[in-house]
């Protein structure tokens, strides 16, 4: 009679801690990110930190990658081709735009007729009423096309949200067809966003109008030259941070 000969043991797989050790890696991970954002007074900060875990922790990416680091071995559900971008998707940097600006409308700049400056909201171009529209009304002079267009090609190269908005001085109007300071800031932005449409083919689904009338000012309303630099029309261009803010279409 034969004696039964016995099958070699498997070898025991010292691996299997590692992807315990992944998912305590992430919880503790997740935890210190909450962590931080509760102590940020920034609520757009908090959104961008939320979405940016978020994107992190789906479909198990930010396990399969501990693992992978510390050698070890998990199932492939992990693996995928999405990328993370940052806040803002693909929209680019507005640095390069801004040095751009500031040297084809240096002439603009120093006859102060435009104001090119980068703020927390992102690029803003200033258009000065006195070298953009008449006094009372919102017809743009032929003679300031070829300023707008310059800005306009700048545009034409981004995919950033853009806000047109209207502000005046403080000194009342009335007329027969603007019965405020608000209906003139309305249409002077509303121009520029037509002139941009349909003379620079920038869609329209980029752009807002807003208008400010007098409410904000950049300069005291009691003297002429203070009064001439709030009657503007602003140009922004939102970075990343403050288009995560505007409403979604």
């Amino acid at each position: 009679m034969r004696s039964g000969r016995r099958r070699p043991e498997e070898p025991e797989n010292h691996e299997r801690w590692l992807v315990s050790y992944a998912d305590f890696i992430t919880l503790l991970f997740a935890f210190f990110v909450v962590l931080f954002a509760s102590s940020q007074a920034d609520k757009g900060r908090q959104q961008l930190m939320s979405d940016s875990v978020k994107r992190a922790l789906e479909n198990d990416r930010l396990v399969a990658k501990i693992a992978g680091i510390l050698g070890g071995t998990v199932d492939d559900k992990g693996k995928g081709n999405a990328q993370w971008r940052g806040p803002g998707g693909s929209q680019p940097d507005l640095k390069p735009t801004l040095e751009k600006l500031l040297t084809e409308l240096k002439k603009e700049v120093s006859d102060g007729s435009m104001q090119v400056q980068m703020t927390q909201r992102g690029l803003v171009v200033s258009l000065r009423q006195a070298g953009f529209f008449p006094s009372g009304d919102d017809g743009v002079y032929e003679t300031a096309l070829p300023s707008i267009e310059k800005v306009a090609k700048s545009l034409q190269k981004l995919s950033n949200p853009i806000r047109l908005e209207g502000h005046t001085d403080a000194r009342p109007i009335q007329t027969a067809r603007f019965r405020s300071n608000w209906d003139l800031s309305a249409a002077r932005a509303i121009s520029v966003m037509a002139l941009f449409e349909e003379r620079y083919g920038i869609d329209r689904g980029r752009m807002a109008v807003m208008g400010y009338g007098d409410t904000v000012p950049l300069a005291d309303n009691e003297s002429e030259e203070g009064r001439a630099k709030n009657r503007r029309v602003d140009i922004v261009i939102l970075n990343a941070t403050a288009a995560q803010l505007e409403p979604k279409k």
